[in-house]
């Protein structure tokens, strides 16, 4: 018998209908005698709905509050989803993250996972019963107050759970049938793909690629857990996302990501001297900023300016973290271009061939698409534009590296 583990987004609990769709998707695999963690989300538009009600009561509710709060939905999605299994005639049972044991950190809101002590998880399953758990929230370890995984959070529970239990695969269902070689609400020839490896995953993942979230490809990557990302209303093949295959590597660019929620801080006229990069990062990092793209221009007269670039999101707070800093050193100021989007492309085929920066570089300049940063590793390129220039911008590079047709061996010079 084969232990799967099931995370399905808001979307595929949107709707009471919806839920009973689940369901039916949940009873079918339950015949076929394998044993079933479900892991859902809340309702799709529940958890903004309870944050707009948060922040009419109140312009800086805390966040321990708003985890107690934000963890409801997945609450009611598990409760509502066990209730019809049960009505169904298939034995269920509902768990929220504290009852499994999801114990995490102290960091509200995007708290990390410590362990998975899972003991109700497995003697529910012992008893031949669905265990069905509300994604997104765990406890922490000290106090034992609610705590968040951030947004995308389940896909992370879920994860987490599969390898707690040594499952044999972690199944997230939303509402597209697969990875996709880009966004197809942007480019409507995008094509599905059969398989991907992890490292190209979490690429994808963090460079703006909204599947899945990037904590549970980390888990799986770690710890070898294949994910297989489907549709809950279609019964397609769906994505494997599993460890790297010798194949993967023929493929030279794999998909196209973009991520609009950015922002460029720069920091001008800072001292250039030893130290002082070191404590702009250390007080970003100390609030919990994610930081991406950096780039410090060439001293001049002993002055010199930094540009980083973070959620947008992130962007009033990183602003008040700095400026008092700035004003301390004497630089010019801290400012914030909230117009910007990064778009990327992946691929483990980068690793050992040459020219697919230049090949990517010449066709944003040839469509007069202006660079404003770059970064790169060993399988992506990333570059921040215009956030007009975004759309255009994920179509031209689709088509450059012809994306749209089913993967083949091509003739690149490879790397000696």
């Amino acid at each position: 018998m084969a232990l799967i583990v099931q995370k399905y987004g808001g979307t595929s609990v949107g709707s009471v209908e919806r839920i009973q769709n689940v369901a039916k998707r949940v009873a079918r695999a339950s015949k076929k005698g394998n044993g079933l963690v479900v892991v859902v989300s809340a309702m799709s538009g529940e958890t903004d709905r309870l944050v707009e009600y948060a922040n009419e009561l109140s312009t800086e509710p805390p966040e321990r509050e708003m985890d107690l709060l934000m963890s409801s939905g997945e609450r009611v999605s598990a409760a509502l989803l066990s209730i019809t299994l049960n009505g169904m005639g298939v034995p269920a049972e509902s768990f929220t993250g504290r009852q499994i044991g999801m114990i995490t950190d102290a960091v509200h809101m995007k708290a990390r996972i410590r362990k998975i002590t899972g003991e109700r998880l497995r003697r529910t399953l012992g008893e031949g019963k669905i265990a069905v758990v509300a994604g997104f929230q765990g406890v922490d370890e000290k106090t034992g107050n609610v705590t968040t995984l951030g947004r995308g959070g389940s896909d992370t529970s879920a994860m987490a759970i599969a390898v707690a239990l040594k499952a044999d695969m972690c199944e997230i269902y939303t509402d597209v049938d697969g990875v996709y070689t880009t966004d197809p609400n942007i480019a409507p020839n995008a094509r599905r793909i059969d398989a991907i490896s992890f490292d190209e995953m979490l690429e994808m993942a963090s460079l703006g690629a909204k599947v899945l979230q990037t904590r549970s490809v980390e888990f799986g990557k770690k710890y070898n857990m294949p994910i297989y990302v489907k549709s809950s209303f279609t019964d397609g093949e769906g994505t494997l996302v599993t460890e790297e295959l010798k194949e993967m590597e023929d493929v030279l660019v794999s998909a196209v990501a973009y991520d609009r929620n950015q922002a460029k801080i720069t920091l001008s006229h800072l001292p250039d001297k030893p130290g002082i990069a070191a404590q702009v990062f250390s007080l970003v990092a100390e609030n919990g900023i994610n930081v991406d793209m950096i780039i410090q221009n060439t001293s001049e007269k002993g002055f010199t300016n930094i540009s980083f670039t973070v959620p947008k999101n992130e962007t009033k707070l990183t602003i008040k973290t700095l400026k008092p800093f700035v004003g301390d050193i004497g630089a010019k100021g801290v400012t914030a271009d909230e117009k910007i989007s990064k778009v990327s492309i992946i691929g483990v085929g980068m690793r050992s061939h040459t020219g697919v920066a230049a090949k990517a570089f010449t066709a944003l300049a040839d469509a007069s698409i202006n660079i404003k940063m770059i970064s790169t590793s060993e399988i992506k390129v990333s570059c921040v534009i215009s956030v007009d220039e975004v759309d255009r911008a994920v179509r031209i590079l689709h088509d450059t590296f012809n994306l749209a047709l089913p993967p083949k061996k091509r003739a690149v010079k490879k790397k000696k």
